[in-house]
């Protein structure tokens, strides 16, 4: 009968999958199990570092010496404790209900748990110890404030490698965030424990070279990529211990983040000096070694009051990297003035508007003096007024020059929206993308892109972060541009029909443009709003966050 053969065929099925042999590697006297999903393996919640915990808080991340017993790596590690989240524009109680629902919401979808310094590997199912795969080491973002490697799944990335002929491992890490990852102050200098998230980062590449050889990889052929934070981090590392990449990777790929316009650790005090007294460890005598011992709710909550990324002096975030003076010796931009780059070819590229985003906050400011005075006192503290005069004329109030560009008179909920984009977006994303581009053109190889896509969207336009859907989700170009430069340092796959991604130089500033619409890509020049960015980088390196 056909039941009675489909009820054969299902059970031969289930003995089948009962009878197949355990997916795992060897992780010195430890086996670690993972799962199979179509053509590629998972492991995933691999610890890399003893938990950041009691006297371990507010250290640098601690290596695991050696692995024993077994490993279950089938299910993601907790998130390392976010921000608590406060979306602009709705007021009053209907603003809480929403953002205690965001926040509840994200916190169901993404648990977080001090103890979270873990990494994912997704390799080729057929990828053994010998195979020598390169390696894309994936680094979230979320302003350092939020995010988790949960978010971002890489086996369709890996899958893709594979269909293409050119198969790859891609490895997330966890890393601390918010006060946790990224205290500042003079206490933090003193004790040497500043930029711990990018400590972490680092550790997590460590152990890439250690352990990879057993997935698959080869540590000599390692890409680090990133998104936002995680291409800000990307950028860091290339310019930390001033520039020597230690072995840690030979490529950089990064989007909508380059070295930012910080300054010395101590800028940061404000905060630290916040939640050292909404603690209750004013009266300490050490109040770092309090603040490591203080109870975690309580610590939560103090970092919770400090301004979140959509709080009202928007991207002068509370708690990003700064120069400690010993991983990042100098403020970034400096950095990268002085040729302490890691020469490594890199990709880098921006969406159009990255600054709309952010600038829903600022959407009380509706007049020419309000905006003075926020960039003078709330965005810039410490800019003249000659140079506030210099931005003002250089970013006019003129609507159809704001972001998002291109878009005329539309999308302008008030009349000063766009003109704060447009200075965010470029001194905060694109003039450092192009400064990073100026001081290492021919030096080493770069490829510059520009997603112009969404241009639809409503006030926000071609957003910041849109174009993960070109190269994490659901977007293709990017994504091979990806896996062609993580196997062979170029984006260009070489096929006769391919579309050609020609190199960034000075001579030629050459810019990869998608589009929206019939022709998807373009090549153009990333010399747009020349004296608007070269101003900001000058602003930005005598006025550092």
């Amino acid at each position: 009968m056909p039941f009675a053969r489909l009820s054969t065929a299902l059970a031969l099925c289930v003995s089948l999958v009962a009878a197949a042999p355990a997916v795992t590697v060897k992780l010195d006297g430890a086996t670690v199990t993972g799962k199979t999903s179509g053509s590629v393996q998972e492991y995933l919640g691999i610890p890399f570092a003893e938990p950041p915990v009691g006297n371990l808080r507010f250290r640098l991340p601690q290596p695991i010496t050696t692995y024993n017993g077994t490993i279950t790596a089938t299910a993601y590690g907790p998130s390392c404790p976010q921000q608590a989240f406060t979306l602009p524009i709705l007021e009053g109680l209907p603003q809480q209900i929403v953002d205690d629902l965001v926040n509840g919401v994200f916190s169901a979808i993404f648990p977080t748990d001090e103890d979270c310094l873990t990494l994912n590997v997704v390799k080729p199912a057929s990828a053994t110890p010998t195979s020598k795969l390169p390696v894309v080491v994936w680094i979230f973002g979320g302003g350092f404030e939020f995010g988790s490697t949960s978010m971002y799944d890489g086996s369709a990335i890996v899958s893709r490698s594979i269909d293409m002929g050119q198969p790859m491992i891609f490895v997330s890490m966890n890393y601390r965030l918010t006060g946790f990852g990224f205290l500042a102050s003079k206490e933090v200098k003193e004790a040497g424990v500043g930029n711990l998230g990018l400590q972490d980062q680092r550790e997590a590449l460590r152990w890439v070279q250690k352990y990879i050889t057993a997935f698959g990889g080869d540590p000599t052929k390692v890409t680090i990529w990133g998104e936002s934070a995680g291409a800000i981090s990307a950028s860091l590392h290339m310019i930390a211990n001033n520039g020597n990449a230690e072995g840690l990777f030979r490529g950089a790929i990064m989007e909508s983040g380059a070295p930012i316009p910080v300054g010395d650790i101590e800028n940061g005090q404000i905060y630290y000096d916040q939640i050292v007294r909404d603690t209750g460890c004013s009266g300490s005598s050490d109040t770092l070694q309090c603040l490591r011992e203080v109870d975690y709710d309580k610590l939560q909550a103090a970092i919770d009051a400090t301004p979140s990324i959509f709080a009202y002096q928007a991207l002068r975030l509370a708690w990003l990297p700064r120069a400690d003076g010993v991983f990042l010796t100098d403020h970034p931009q400096r950095l990268v003035q002085d040729g302490k780059v890691a020469k490594i070819p890199y990709i880098t590229g921006n969406c159009d508007d990255e600054g709309t985003l952010f600038s829903l906050s600022t959407l009380n400011l509706t007049n020419e003096a309000q905006v003075r005075d926020y960039v003078k006192n709330i965005f810039l503290p410490g800019t003249s007024d000659d140079q506030v005069n210099q931005l003002a004329t250089l970013y006019p109030h003129d609507i159809t020059q704001g972001s998002p560009f291109d878009t005329g008179l539309l999308n302008a909920p008030t009349p000063q929206f766009k003109r704060i984009a447009a200075v965010q977006g470029d001194g905060v994303f694109q003039a450092p993308r192009r400064w990073m581009l100026k001081n290492t053109s021919g030096k080493q190889n770069s490829w510059v892109f520009l997603s112009k896509r969404f241009k639809a969207i409503p006030l926000l336009g071609s957003l910041h972060a849109s174009d993960l859907l070109n190269s994490f989700f659901i977007g293709q170009e990017l994504r091979d541009y990806i896996i062609n430069f993580t196997n062979k340092q170029d984006p260009n796959r070489g096929g006769l029909f391919d579309f050609k991604w020609p190199k960034y130089t000075a001579e030629s500033p050459n810019q990869l443009i998608f589009l929206d619409g019939l022709i998807p890509q373009v090549i153009g020049q990333d010399t747009y709003r020349k004296d608007q960015m070269d101003f900001l980088t000058q602003l930005t390196l005598a006025v550092p966050v």
